[in-house]
């Protein structure tokens, strides 16, 4: 029996394998193309929300808020301007100045940069959530008690960082406070008698630094 040449065999070789390999990548190719496809059915065929209004429900201050929204209008614009809850203020608009803060699930958050549709299923508190049967909490009566406000503006912001800060940490620090009110912003200036106010209500010593000259 006449042996096979072996330059025919190896290019026989070569052929047959160059040909699984092409089997393969294009059955790899084809793989990833209706993959790929299928995701895109997926995309599609989930539902576009907006431009229109939309029914959105929030639960503020423990109760159910049902409100007709755009997509777009934020958790300040729902609150200020879509129901009564005007106690978290518009200031920078931008994430700056912490006067929006509300929290979520017990988390200062800038409601000025949540979407009131994203805010959905969560507990929102704003500051009028905070008192109870008139009666204010202890940040706010340390808030009072140490005169830490002066026009007002940026003053529930900041209680609502300390509140959060209180909730979690019992006995904060003057640096922890810092830390917690580091994205609020007073332009009054009143930052050293908020830092007492926030001990106070926690309990915590803390020497005042202010000077007081007496000229008489």
């Amino acid at each position: 029996m006449k042996e096979p040449e072996p330059e025919k065999f190896g290019a026989h070789s070569r052929r047959t394998f160059l040909k699984s390999l092409g089997t393969v990548a294009a059955t790899t190719a084809t793989a990833q193309v209706k993959s790929v496809a299928a995701e895109l059915e997926k995309v599609n065929a989930e539902k576009v929300i907006g431009p229109e209004a939309v029914p959105v429900t929030l639960k503020v201050n423990g109760e159910k808020l049902k409100l007709l929204l755009e997509p777009r209008v934020t958790l300040l614009d729902a609150l200020r301007n879509y129901s009564s809850l005007t106690g978290a203020k518009e200031g920078c608009d931008r994430a700056s100045c912490g006067a929006c803060t509300v929290l979520i699930n017990d988390a200062p958050v800038y409601s000025c940069q949540k979407l009131a549709i994203e805010a959905q299923g969560v507990e929102i508190t704003t500051i009028e959530g905070l008192a109870k049967d008139g009666k204010l909490t202890k940040v706010q009566s340390a808030f009072i008690e140490k005169d830490a406000l002066q026009c007002g503006y940026c003053t529930p912001g900041f209680v609502m960082s300390v509140t959060a800060l209180l909730k979690k940490n019992f006995h904060p620090t003057a640096a922890d406070v810092k830390h917690a009110c580091a994205g609020n912003l007073c332009r009054c200036g009143c930052h050293p008698h908020i830092l007492q106010a926030a001990l106070k209500a926690a309990g915590v010593g803390h020497a005042a630094k202010t000077e007081i000259v007496n000229y008489a």
